[in-house]
C-alpha cells in the first residue's frame, strides 16, 4: 500500500505541506479565502528536534492503537487507509493520547482529524506532498 514518507534531510520547516493540507480538506475552491485570517486544521503536523524539521502525518497502522480505543466506533481501517468518521466522533481524544506518532489531533469541530491520504478530496497524490518544494514528502510503497 502506498504510504506518505518523510525524508527528514530534505525538510526545510516551510510548513507548506500545512498549508496545502488545510486547503485540500478546508471544501473551498480558492485557497486564499480558504485560509486567510482563519486558523488552519492541517492533518499533517510540522516537528523540529533540534536542527531537524520533519512532517508528522498518520502511519496507517497495521494493527492501530486508535481504531481500538475509539469508545464510539468512529475510527476504522478500510483498504489499509486509517478513516474517521466524523459523524460518530464524540470528542473524546482517547485516539489524540493513545498514537504513539502523534498523528492524530483535534480537528476544527472538536473531532478528532488525521492524514487520511486526500482519497476523498484530491485526485493523485495528498495535497502535502504536491505542495513540498523540494521533495521531502514522498507517496510510495516501500517493503516493510
Amino acid at each position: 500500500m502506498k504510504r506518505v514518507y518523510v525524508n527528514e534531510q530534505w525538510c526545510l520547516g516551510c510548513h507548506l505541506c500545512e498549508y496545502n493540507c488545510a486547503f485540500a480538506n478546508s471544501g473551498e475552491t480558492d485557497m486564499v479565502k480558504a485560509l486567510k485570517d482563519k486558523p488552519i486544521y492541517p492533518r499533517v503536523h510540522i516537528e523540529q528536534s533540534g536542527d531537524i524539521t520533519y512532517a508528522v502525518s498518520c502511519r496507517h497502522c497495521k494493527d492501530p492503537l486508535c481504531v481500538k480505543s475509539c469508545i464510539a466506533g468512529a475510527i476504522s481501517k478500510q483498504d489499509g487507509v486509517v478513516k474517521i468518521d466524523k459523524t460518530k466522533c464524540v470528542g473524546c481524544l482517547t485516539c489524540v493520547l493513545v498514537c504513539p506518532y502523534g498523528a492524530v489531533r483535534p480537528g476544527e469541530t472538536g473531532a478528532a482529524s488525521k492524514c487520511e491520504l486526500c482519497l476523498e478530496n484530491s485526485c493523485g497524490e495528498p495535497a502535502c506532498v504536491k505542495g513540498c518544494p523540494n521533495n521531502a514528502i514522498v507517496y510510495e510503497e516501500r517493503q516493510e
